[in-house]
């Protein structure tokens, strides 16, 4: 058995190869059975935000140059399902929609002229970057104000007399973005329905109002205009309202129609990956997508050239403040590498199939965001120095999107001490990419069974590792 073994570590691996591995009596078995076979993986990958490509913008060509060909290039993480807002969201510099004129039914006026300058160009480069190419699934915050009972950007509801004209809306964004030589892989209905707090752009859906517009608007309208193999995913926030709405979502075969999946959010708590919900959802509809289309660090500031910030149990959430007094124990303090590494492992073996992070690129103070809603991507740019860092996030994400191609199964993994986390999938090529997480002060000895076959390595204190077996 010829394995190939990467790992990043709080003594500093950045997905370094190792080979050389120590022995102690601490033996952890990790089992791999490829006859077991779950969900088929999507993707892993980020967001295109206007943030993000606002800050690429004003790098230095050969900074922008390597942040793209450390996400998108074979070399770098080799991103394959990704993310961006349809108008305006929080990780704006300001508040736009593509349907500027009011009551324009028939959206003669529709236009993305907001996203030319940073957005677009960014998704382009991306893709002339990527080899394999990636999908995007792409997320309105809220309709246009026009359309809502409080003419807002900011909470309130979709008013019945527009469900068509918002219906209409995605196509033309689908036709506009296409024309521009981006295509859109998927569409969620509304980012955060429940809303946010009424901070930032939203609108508000109860689990049957969505699943009425998708079946009975959204849905036919895309079809109708060609646009039958964009899916559509429902909810798209955090897990634990899973069963409520994929309830009403699968209800039956008229509701599930037109879903092609569910989407999640991960801010309920910085330590449950919520796999009871998980697994219900998957239940109700097994054929359907599972995929977390966003999480992130959230009311930080990031940490600069701070590695060791990273793997401490430092970071605090919204729910700290937040939270109501019966759930203020979701959100305890946590290291974001932990939070990552444990939710991306937690999430695949809970039928999860894709998962996509937040914003790809921020600035030292966590932004740009007209709303101040500070969080922390895996690379912080100082655009006035012209300076990048990646931070030990990069490289978490780098693990499993770089390792788990999409098209590849995830297959039976056991492992035999609950301190670890582990998963593993099949690829396409036939390789076998195993994860292993150890959050634990100690270094140990890993026993890989496989085929009949052991072969024995190690782990760092405090490292996430990706372990190949050749096919």
């Amino acid at each position: 058995m010829e394995i190939k073994v990467y790992e990043t570590s709080e003594n500093g691996n950045k997905l370094k190869e190792i080979t050389q591995f120590s022995e102690n009596n601490d033996i952890i078995k990790i089992t791999i059975n490829p006859e077991e076979k779950f969900q088929t993986i999507t993707g892993f990958g980020g967001s295109f935000t206007e943030a993000s490509a606002y800050l690429l913008n004003r790098l230095s060509k050969n900074n922008r140059k390597k942040i793209l060909d450390a996400y998108f290039s074979e070399n770098g993480a080799n991103y394959s399902l990704t993310r961006t807002h349809i108008a305006s969201c929080d990780f704006s510099l300001s508040n736009y929609t593509y349907a500027k004129v009011e009551n324009d039914l028939l959206m003669e006026h529709f236009t993305i002229e907001d996203d030319k300058d940073d957005l677009i160009p960014m998704i382009l480069e991306a893709k002339a970057t990527s080899k394999e190419g990636f999908n995007i699934i792409s997320s309105p915050w809220t309709c246009p104000p026009w359309m809502k009972d409080n003419k807002a950007y900011v909470g309130g509801k979709l008013l019945p007399e527009f469900n068509d004209a918002f219906a209409l809306y995605f196509s033309k964004y689908l036709d506009a973005y296409k024309k521009e030589g981006i295509d859109i892989w998927g569409v969620t209905v509304i980012n955060e329905p429940h809303g946010n707090g009424n901070n930032w752009e939203s609108t508000h859906f109860s689990p049957e109002e969505m699943t009425l517009f998708v079946q009975n608007h959204l849905g036919p309208k895309l079809e109708k205009d060609g646009w039958k193999d964009v899916k559509i995913f429902g909810y798209d926030q955090n897990r634990a309202g899973l069963p409520e709405w994929v309830d009403a979502m699968y209800k039956n075969e008229e509701t599930s129609k037109y879903f092609a999946g569910t989407a999640i959010h991960w801010y309920e708590s910085t330590y449950d990956f919520f796999p009871d919900a998980l697994q219900y959802a998957h239940k109700k509809a097994p054929n359907k997508y599972l995929i977390e289309t966003e999480g992130c660090v959230d009311s930080e500031i990031p940490h600069w050239q701070d590695d060791a910030w990273y793997w401490k149990k430092e970071a605090t959430d919204w729910g700290w403040d937040w939270a109501s007094e019966k759930e203020k124990y979701l959100h305890p303090k946590y290291a974001p590498v932990n939070r990552y590494a444990t939710d991306i492992i937690g999430c695949l073996n809970n039928w999860v199939d894709g998962w996509i992070d937040w914003n790809m690129v921020l600035d030292r103070q966590g932004g740009p965001n007209w709303f101040k809603n500070w969080c922390v991507a895996p690379v912080i740019v100082d655009p006035e120095k012209d300076e990048v860092y990646f931070t030990p996030l990069y490289y978490v994400m780098a693990h499993f999107s770089k390792f788990m191609r999409p098209g590849a199964v995830k297959i039976g993994c056991t492992i035999s001490n609950d301190e670890l986390m582990t998963t593993a999938v099949k690829n396409p090529d036939g390789s076998i990419a195993i994860a292993i997480f150890n959050p634990t002060d100690k270094e140990l000895t890993i026993e890989l069974n496989f085929n009949n076959q052991k072969k024995n390595s190690s782990i760092s204190a405090k490292a996430l590792q990706t372990v190949v077996i050749k096919p």
